[in-house]
Parts: structure tokens; C-alpha cells; sequence
């Protein structure tokens, strides 16, 4: 399970994925989003019943960016980046040597459920964050009972899931049909179900985060959505992102998109096209995450 950091929910197989074109692509995706992420952060760092943070495990972490992050947050602990992609990991390490966070720091290569054992081993955590990674896995219940267990008294998960569509352009771009990333988030989100109804043990669950921390014997400690508001003209590597995050999801959502819509995309992401992402004084990145804390009680 690898924590796909945005909207355009990565379910493909490991197997089938280029990590030297994907890595790039989340690590450029959550450095964007390191603003929101930071202010979860230290919303976590300053709440009364804030944990004593010695170890934190960044579930499904990715290229590490969120990894370091906490890193900087919590300047005590300990993290560990735990993901199923030795690729990404990689990426993750590189980081924490280059931003000087390495003596304490470490990966664990760990397919969830699987190895939950493989973490229970490194001897409990005080902070589990799982930013868009619960939602790879099938049965998400027994998942958070995992997370539950894993946890020292006080200790706390944050989870990312929910927030809002991401959105790059205006309503109406003055070619093709109106709404064109309305459409894209709807064949998004039938993907999406796609993806969970093959999950192995997949079940499904009412996504009531508070109903499910106090099933699994975890205290609700609240939910905040933190903006990402990068208003046009964007700058370079922000244009540059939203170039690459569309031509991927063009890319997996191929059939689900009809006629019209597939040569819109094939115009927006023309270098040569006046109207296309590339020229386009329009283009904007705009997206909402939210994090939901559950606590157990000490």
C-alpha cells in the first residue's frame, strides 16, 4: 500500500507503475501541499492532549515528503517512512539526508495488512499518520483496529481521507462541454469504487471516520480541512505539476472519459496549443484535505 498523495487516487499495481515517472510526480505533489500539511501538523504538535511524540509512522508514506516533514514538526521523535515501494522509499531516505533529519529516520518496506506484525515489532508509536492510504485497503475497520494497536497510551492517528475535488480551471474553458474536471472527478470516483470493490477482503464502510475511531476503541479529537490555495498565474513547477497530474489522469481514466473530453485533454496538453495548460493564464491549483484524529486514552 503506497500513500498516493492527491485526488487522482493511484490504484494501479506496483507492477504495472513507472516509479521514476510516478515518484517525481507525488513528491512534486505533496511538496505543493507542504504548507497544508505542515499547519496539520502543528495543529497535532499543539493540541492539549498532545502525545510526548518519541515515534511516528508514516503509513503508506511514499516518496518521504510528509515523512520529513514530521520530522521537522516533531524534532524529538523518531519516524519511520513504511510503505510497499522499495522505489519510493529510496526517495524517502535521499530526502531526510538531504534536509539533515537522517539520524532519525528509517524506512520499513511493509505491505498492509499483511505485515502489520512487521510494525507491532518496532515497539508501539505515538503518532500514526496515514495521509490517503486507508482507502487501499479492503477492509478499512480492521486496518484502524491495526493502527489502534499499534499505538502507545496517549498516542494518536491522523488520518487524511475526504477533503474536496482538486480543481486546476475555470468552469468553462471556452472548448469543448463546460465542466470538463466535474466530469473527470465523476469518472474519478467510479474508478475509485472500482478500485475498493477489488481490494482483497474488500468492505464496504459507511466513511463516518469519528463512528469508526470509536469502534475501534479510539477517542474522536476532531477534524480540520486545510487549504491548498495556489491562485493563477501558477508558477512554474506549480503549471508544470498540474500538466503532469492531468496527463496521468487522462491516462487511467481512458474509457471513462467520452469523445469530446479525450480531445479537449489531448488540446490542454499540447505544448504547442495556445489553449492548452502549458499558455493557459487561467490555470490554477486549488484543493482541500482533511485530517481526522482519533486518540487512545492513556
Amino acid at each position: 500500500m503506497s500513500s498516493h498523495a492527491g485526488h487522482g487516487h493511484h490504484d494501479a499495481h506496483a507492477a504495472d507503475i513507472d516509479w521514476d515517472v510516478l515518484g517525481p510526480l507525488l513528491e512534486q505533489e505533496a511538496e505543493l501541499n507542504g504548507t497544508p500539511y505542515e499547519e496539520a501538523a502543528r495543529w497535532i504538535a499543539a493540541l492539549p492532549t498532545a502525545p510526548d511524540v518519541r515515534r511516528i509512522l508514516d503509513v503508506g508514506s511514499g516518496p518521504g515528503v510528509v515523512s520529513c516533514l514530521l520530522a521537522e514538526v516533531f524534532p524529538e521523535a523518531e519516524v519511520v517512512a513504511v510503505d510497499a515501494t522499495p522505489a519510493l522509499l529510496e526517495r524517502a531516505t535521499n530526502r531526510a539526508r538531504r534536509l539533515g533529519v537522517i539520524d532519525r529516520f528509517r524506512t520499513l518496506t511493509a505491505e498492509l495488512p499483511d505485515d502489520f506484525g512487521a510494525l507491532g515489532a518496532l515497539g508501539g508509536a505515538d503518532l500514526i499518520w496515514a495521509g490517503n492510504s486507508l482507502h487501499h485497503l479492503g477492509d478499512q475497520r480492521a486496518a484502524l483496529a491495526g493502527f489502534a494497536g499499534l499505538l502507545r497510551p496517549g498516542g494518536t492517528v491522523a488520518l487524511v481521507e475526504g477533503g474536496l475535488p482538486t480543481r486546476r480551471l475555470p468552469r468553462d474553458i471556452g472548448i469543448g462541454a463546460p465542466g470538463l474536471e466535474a466530469r473527470m472527478g465523476a469518472a474519478a470516483a467510479t474508478r475509485f469504487e472500482r478500485m475498493r470493490s477489488e481490494l482483497p477482503g474488500a468492505k464496504r464502510e459507511t466513511e463516518d471516520w469519528s463512528a469508526l475511531f470509536d469502534a475501534v476503541g479510539l477517542a474522536p479529537q476532531g477534524t480540520r480541512t486545510f487549504l491548498l490555495d495556489l491562485p493563477a498565474p501558477l508558477s512554474r513547477p506549480a503549471r508544470e505539476h498540474v500538466v503532469a497530474s492531468i496527463a496521468r489522469e487522462r491516462e487511467v481514466l481512458g474509457d471513462l472519459l467520452n469523445t469530446e473530453d479525450s480531445a479537449v485533454l489531448d488540446r490542454l496538453l499540447d505544448p504547442e496549443d495556445p489553449a492548452g495548460l502549458h499558455h493557459r493564464p487561467d490555470v490554477h491549483l486549488l484543493s482541500a484535505r482533511t485530517v481526522h484524529l482519533g486518540r487512545r486514552t492513556p
